[in-house]
């Protein structure tokens, strides 16, 4: 029962990008930009034929079969780990699901993804992204994390067994 909270974390996820994608494609005109912090937080109307950062450029048929792939390798892998009860872990898998499945569905139907968050840092602009992409970001984040406390714990533990001592016994004389 528990594993279904990070399904319904996934669709949430999903559900957020889809509104926030529809909003932006039909009520901005591409490339229209509102600000919201000064020229350094905007919100853009983009599309993006490529992969993260615009990497891999018209390789549609690509990214559906890798998503494709990558999506039954997370679905199985939450259903594998959904009684281990690592919250990080579950969460961080949730949150790719959520995103990845957010972006494959606009390049299923549309062949491209809607982007819409821009930062500038100066003169450089930082990818525009979206709600998926964090999702994403944030959950591959998650699972890093969850590998490192796994990693410590484990040397902990072994530091730990080998820094006991033997039991000593204590010797009777012998009469």
């Amino acid at each position: 029962m528990r594993v279904f909270l990070y399904y319904l974390l996934a669709v949430f996820v999903f559900v957020l990008d889809f509104i926030t994608k529809k909003i932006v494609a039909t009520r901005m005109e591409l490339y229209d930009e509102i600000s919201v912090i000064g020229n350094f937080f905007l919100i853009t109307s983009h599309r993006n034929r490529g992969a993260a950062f615009g990497i891999l450029q018209e390789q549609r048929t690509f990214f559906i079969i890798i998503t494709t792939v990558i999506l039954i390798g997370l679905i199985t892998y939450i259903q594998l780990m959904r009684k281990s009860g690592k919250p990080i872990l579950l969460t961080g898998l949730a949150l790719v699901l959520g995103g990845a499945v957010g972006n494959f569905i606009d390049r299923v139907r549309f062949g491209e993804v809607v982007d819409f968050f821009k930062f500038n840092f100066g003169s450089y602009t930082f990818p525009i992204f979206n709600i998926a992409d964090s999702g994403i970001v944030i959950g591959v984040g998650l699972i890093l994390l969850d590998t490192l406390l796994v990693a410590r714990d484990e040397k902990r533990k072994q530091n730990q067994e080998q820094n006991k001592e033997p039991e000593q016994h204590e010797q009777q004389p012998v009469s």
